[in-house]
């Protein structure tokens, strides 16, 4: 009668290849790169489960040679959305129906078979689509989403914590889908990101309609494609390509709107929250609303960091994908006594990054995204250097003739609440305020800029040699950030060991890979059996003496 999962064991995290000259996998990615730049697929919506060739064609070009057309693809409206509602709601029944381990091994099927067919197909279509050198492609688009799969397979085995039974009663406890579909909404910068949104619901027996960004279409339908070769039941997953806010706004309409997993910048969750609290009484259910947004994620430096260690942080944070990650180093307090030495080796490492086209593996950079992104990252790079209070320090490379490149830009700001110590850019700056570490209160004054200076809470770094200092910037950072780094870049996050999220504007903090995120997908039903009802009316106490 219940569902009750079998604890599984934790499974180790992918190991990731090196694609080093002479190795097989480098051999394999490039003959995957070669193929698939040769096809120009049409992408079709894929709809309970059939392929969908509706809509108009647009196509995926590659941010660092921006006249090259990948594939194209269908775009839908309202209506569209309304069907994938419906191939939604009537495959709901069948998936809810179906014991965890049987979905489980859908999963787990996916996983292998993207570390092994998969694998160079994913990584490939992440960097022809998204612009990421091999090895940013492998961590993302083959490690992070086999891990996503298999780590969350078995959290979601352990969530079932069972209640404690009296004599002659047995309560048992057991974790329902819940009612209606979910919404998920992927970003372009990450793969696997846009891998697990859908199929973490999904492993809890949720419905869902996946909207992913325009500018990882290719990706997104090589990853629903893997689901499909797993066996995922038609109508589970249901994806659905077109303008975000026509095809969001149609969901969230609909009165079986149970969820929405999203992530996407700020403004965009803002609206979406905005929306569904319009509309509350219209739902069959609460939504459940989980969301990872933006981020202006800071590196702060105590007199005791170790310079280099701090440059490297810094030059990998920064620039690793363009900046391009929510969890990007993008402001950075170094103090004066340190600064000479770390800006001198920070422009060293900046003056030697190649940039270019990531099929040449000898780059460390490749594009921005799109053109849309290339000209708000040049907009406040050129008001930066006409700035009399920014010293752009270094910004080679940019370029928008072949590619969208975004050169590599690091900024000194002299005043700390500089709106480039504030607002988001999501692109390849680094804004640097150097702080006074001799006068009095230096250490909690400088604290305090990184606390309340950005509106946001995902990620941060601490570096420094002293362990009374690093716990003392620990405890006063402790709203700042949803996963903090102790003498480390703060990207990197990886699933079963770093679960990822941040809260004030940066999300919900519902921890993407780990059981607290899946626990956001589950409605708990408890059931309690009698063996022995009682057949009379009265109780003891009511005896005559």
């Amino acid at each position: 009668m219940l569902d009750i999962p079998h604890p599984l064991p934790t499974p180790p995290n992918e190991p990731v290849l090196s694609y080093a000259p002479g190795s097989p996998e480098r051999a394999a990615l490039k003959a995957a790169l070669g193929s698939m730049r040769a096809e120009c697929p049409e992408i079709p919506h894929v709809v309970g489960g059939k392929a969908l060739a509706e809509g108009e064609l647009h196509e995926v070009h590659s941010p660092h040679a921006h006249a090259r057309v990948l594939a194209k693809f269908h775009t839908g409206g309202a209506k569209l959305a309304e069907r994938a509602i419906g191939a939604a709601k009537a495959a709901a029944p069948g998936w809810a129906a179906t014991p965890f381990e049987e979905r489980a091994r859908i999963f787990m099927r996916a996983a292998d078979l993207l570390a092994g067919p998969f694998r160079q197909t994913l990584n490939a279509a992440t960097m022809l689509g998204q612009s990421k050198t091999a090895y940013q492609a492998e961590i993302d688009a083959a490690c992070e989403l086999i891990d996503f799969l298999r780590f969350n397979v078995a959290f979601a085995s352990r969530l079932a914590e069972q209640p404690i039974s009296s004599p002659g009663v047995y309560n048992a406890l057991e974790l329902r889908p819940l009612e209606g579909f979910v919404l998920a909404i992927t970003p372009f910068n990450f793969s696997a990101i846009a891998g697990n949104l859908p199929t973490a619901p999904a492993i809890m027996g949720n419905v869902v309609v996946w909207k992913p960004a325009e500018s990882q279409t290719l990706a997104a339908w090589h990853t629903m494609r893997l689901l499909q070769a797993a066996g995922l039941p038609d109508g589970v997953i249901n994806v659905i390509y077109g303008p975000g806010a026509i095809l969001a706004d149609a969901c969230l309409e609909s009165p079986e709107l149970a969820g929405v997993h999203f992530t996407g910048s700020t403004g965009v969750f803002q609206h979406i929250w905005k929306r569904i609290g319009e509309r509350i009484s219209s739902y069959k259910v609460y939504p459940r609303i989980v969301g990872e947004t933006g981020g202006k994620d800071f590196v702060f430096a105590h007199p005791s960091a170790e310079p280099d260690a701090l440059a490297v942080a810094l030059v990998r944070g920064a620039y690793e994908y363009q900046g391009q990650k929510c969890s990007a180093a993008s402001r950075a307090y170094v103090p004066r006594s340190l600064w000479g030495r770390v800006k001198a080796r920070v422009v060293d490492e900046i003056r030697a990054i190649k940039m270019g086209d990531v099929e040449d593996f000898r780059n460390f950079m490749g594009a921005v995204i799109n053109e849309r992104s290339w000209n708000k990252l040049s907009k406040a790079h050129a008001a930066a250097k006409a700035d009399p209070g920014c010293d752009v320090i270094a910004d080679p490379g940019w370029s928008r003739e072949v590619g969208w490149f975004a050169g590599p830009t690091l900024i000194e700001v002299r005043d700390p609440k500089h709106t480039l110590m504030q607002e988001e850019l999501f692109g390849p700056v680094l804004t640097v305020y150097v702080y006074d570490d001799t006068t009095p209160g230096w250490f909690d004054a400088a604290l305090k800029l990184v606390d309340e200076t950005s509106p946001y809470g995902l990620t941060g770094a601490i570096f420094s040699t002293d362990r009374a200092a690093v716990g003392h910037a620990a405890r006063v950072l402790r709203q700042a950030a949803g996963n903090l780094y102790i003498n480390d870049k703060p990207t990197g996050a990886v699933v079963g060991q770093q679960p990822f999220g941040g809260a004030r504007a940066s999300g919900t903090n519902d921890k993407a890979g780990s059981a607290y995120n899946l626990l956001r997908w589950a409605s708990p039903r408890v059931v309690k059996e009698t063996f022995a009802p009682p057949t009379s009316v009265g109780y003891p106490f009511m005896a005559q003496e």
